[in-house]
């Protein structure tokens, strides 16, 4: 990736079909869910906490889907609820599997914050396996981005785990129509500073019409032993502005995937390469 912010294609992925994506307008971000965080923090009381994760496998919905704020320990916290009208979850499984093995792939996805990706030698040749299962081609991975998500440019590395290591139930978990995609992030503004923790937990379940992420970040948190587990010294509180800038990014982001993912899918037949 490099040091610098890559902004451009080269000549290579300029050849590429799916390169168009990259140029096509960015897609509205859902307005519902911007008004909502425009009002401010939400009541931290009604944040849900990393260990209250299998809440989320009970159907209906949290008095708070969107919103941000800090919780009393000082971690930041971010809830969006995004829909994907004609997207399924095979298509989420597929595109977390396919975006990783490419720059262009990122890129695409929100040209504004992301500009570059990279996996190590093992995951790629276990994504470019056939024999691996599609979802175990990003759960067990690690992706190391270059990502603005609403605060400057960060490096940040995102270790994919399996929803059993995330906490959930999984009998419960199983028996209803879901897909996750979470792990432990660290990340580090480019400008420097601390490297701070995180756990993204973005719960995707069947809705009529689609699916809807029901996305959590703990910031100040990572998954150790199954466990969450807060990691910020006493007394530190994350910047509220962090979990702010995240929640406007998150909503950014994910209305432009789901306005692209059902046509990239089908272009491509669901194949990663």
């Amino acid at each position: 990736m490099g040091e610098k912010l890559r902004k451009k294609l080269t000549i290579e992925e300029e050849k590429k079909a799916y390169s168009k994506y990259f140029y096509e307008k960015i897609a509205e971000p859902n307005k519902e869910l911007l008004e909502t965080l425009r009002k401010g923090p939400m009541d931290s009381t009604k944040a849900l906490m990393p260990e209250d994760i299998n809440n989320l496998l009970d159907p209906g919905y949290s008095e708070v889907e969107t919103g941000y704020c800090n919780l009393s320990n000082g971690a930041g916290y971010v809830a969006v609820n995004n829909k994907f009208k004609g997207v399924t979850l095979d298509m989420i499984n597929w595109w977390f599997a396919w975006h990783g093995l490419e720059d262009l792939r990122y890129m695409l996805w929100f040209r504004k914050g992301h500009y570059g990706i990279d996996i190590s030698e093992e995951d790629r040749k276990i994504i470019l396996d056939s024999k691996t299962p599609m979802i175990e081609k990003f759960q067990g991975r690690t992706h190391y981005v270059v990502e603005d998500t609403g605060n400057g440019p960060e490096d940040i590395q995102i270790s994919f785990l399996s929803a059993k290591q995330l906490g959930f139930d999984m009998e419960k978990f199983n028996k209803g129509k879901f897909t996750v995609v979470g792990g432990n992030g660290l990340s580090q503004a480019r400008t420097g500073g601390p490297k701070v923790p995180a756990v993204m937990m973005h719960l995707f379940r069947e809705v009529e019409g689609g699916v809807e992420s029901r996305s959590r970040f703990w910031m100040g948190y990572n998954i150790i032993d199954n466990k969450p587990c807060m990691l910020l010294p006493e007394g530190v509180k994350v910047p509220i502005e962090a979990a702010m800038g995240l929640a406007f990014h998150n909503v950014e982001e994910y209305s432009n995937l789901a306005s692209i993912l059902p046509k990239l899918y089908n272009e491509l037949d669901g194949k990663i390469f």
